[in-house]
């Protein structure tokens, strides 16, 4: 008797059926890796009592309970977590004499590991009719795939010293301007009871370096791919330093204009509204799939858009287009990296950051609103020009540097930082010696707050 006339299912061994004849009590490992990979995958039946060319020839009731019990020791003291098993048995013969053992494993949760001794432990996948150690590439990326990336209590303990860039980017954009204190950590689980990191957050840690940070940010001329580049940067480190950067490159290759008031005065128009910009990278940041290597977050800005452009399939259960404009619910795929995002402000948990940017569009034609397109496995959030093919008049082209500075001014007060974005200095220093300090002491501008922060205010006298 075939198995498929006992398992209809069953065609042959591969990612999720596998035989064996009998299990070996003397060398356990041989049929035990197979129960290892299933957890460690989608789970998957593990047919006793079957020869390699598909025979059913069964095994005895007394051989049945022989091999459960095998499997019990096994699991208990050799697989680590210990994984779900459940038993069918099926009759090969009329007189119910023989019969076929099908083990039932379940997927398990955490990363399942073979151990040997007290220092041996292999973690086994599935292949297609083969069982294999894992690489550690497969590893790494197996318990990404079991823990949401982000979830697991890692062996480093915090230290305020190791998180400097985090908790500056909180200290900015915090209403009250301060850090947040180990509790608030703790109360947000992004750290441990014990006072150790979890795994997202050592992605915000200041000598973090995984590839899997990695920005991509391109000025394309052009409305595709097919022009040339004109600007271009990699941004690779902490998640708090990817995120500034790549706002600081949008900025700096960001267009304004003016409109005019009903008072008579101007009204200031960006491209590209700095809530919206911060908000999209935000969104790219948080949703990302980390799980996918050799990816990363693609930033290209067009004549008359930005994509920005993340791994990572879509959560929901309808189509971007079957929800209201501005009414996305919020699903999380990494907890960890959003609730950093969300203690340091950046981030809210009720879904809300698609709303700002639709706020931000508010006004404009239906075919400018903010968009996102769905691809297998990616996303690409699509925010449009607000003064691409406009009539509004780009009007600081044709002025030197302290006439832009006071024209902005004009305005409402900016940063020190913001100011050296819009007029692309890319060096601070140079910037307040030619610009700001001058002005200063001509006394058309001056600074209110420290003298050495890049984000203390400047007002027009």
């Amino acid at each position: 008797m075939k198995i498929n006339e006992l398992f209809e299912d069953v065609i042959t061994e591969d990612l999720r059926y596998e035989f064996k004849a009998i299990l070996n009590q003397e060398n356990p490992i041989k049929w035990a890796k197979t129960l290892v990979a299933f957890a460690n995958g989608n789970g998957g039946i593990l047919f006793v009592g079957v020869s390699d060319n598909m025979e059913a020839f069964g095994l005895s009731l007394s051989e049945i309970d022989k091999a459960k019990n095998l499997v019990s020791i096994i699991n208990d003291r050799h697989i680590f977590p210990h994984i779900k098993i459940r038993y069918q048995l099926r009759s090969t013969d009329d007189k119910a004499e023989k019969f076929v053992l099908a083990i039932k494993v379940e997927s398990s949760q955490s990363v399942v590991r073979y151990r040997e001794g007290d220092f041996s432990e292999i973690v086994y996948v599935k292949g297609d009719g083969n069982t294999t150690p894992a690489t550690p590439e497969e590893i790494i990326s197996l318990s990404k795939r079991k823990y949401g990336v982000d979830d697991e209590i890692s062996e480093i303990l915090y230290e305020e010293d190791n998180w400097k860039g985090f908790l500056n980017l909180c200290k900015e954009y915090r209403e009250n301007a301060t850090a947040p204190t180990l509790k608030e950590l703790q109360n947000e689980e992004i750290v441990s009871k014990d006072g150790y990191a979890k795994s997202g957050f050592l992605m915000f840690k200041d000598d973090y370096d995984g590839d899997d940070s990695l920005i991509c940010c391109r000025l394309w001329k052009g409305l595709n791919k097919a022009g040339s580049v004109l600007d271009s940067a990699r941004y690779k480190g902490p998640l708090s330093q990817v995120f500034i950067y790549s706002l600081r490159f949008i900025e700096r290759n960001t267009r304004i204009g003016w409109e005019k008031t009903k008072s008579g005065g101007r009204r200031e128009i960006r491209s590209y509204p700095i809530e919206a910009i911060r908000e999209a990278i935000v969104n790219a940041i948080a949703h990302r799939d980390y799980s996918i290597n050799g990816t990363q977050i693609d930033i290209d800005i067009f004549d008359d858009r930005i994509d920005i452009v993340s791994p990572g399939s879509w959560l929901l259960p309808k189509t971007y287009e079957e929800y209201p404009l501005g009414s996305i619910p919020s699903i999380r795929r990494n907890k960890i990296i959003a609730a950093c995002l969300d203690i340091a402000n950046l981030m809210e948990r009720g879904g809300t950051g698609f709303q700002t940017m639709v706020e931000c569009y508010k006004g404009c034609k239906s075919e400018k609103q903010p968009g996102v397109l769905i691809y297998p496995g990616f996303l690409d959030l699509r925010l449009f020009d607000m003064l691409y093919e406009s009539d509004l008049k780009i009007e600081l082209e044709d002025l030197s540097d302290k006439e832009k500075v006071l024209e902005l001014l004009k305005i409402g007060a900016k940063s020190v930082k913001e100011l050296q974005t819009i007029l692309k200095y890319k060096n601070r220093g140079e910037f307040l010696k030619t610009v700001i300090n001058p002005l200063i002491k001509e006394g058309k501008i001056y600074r209110k707050g420290n003298v050495k922060s890049p984000t203390t205010l400047i007002y027009i006298s």
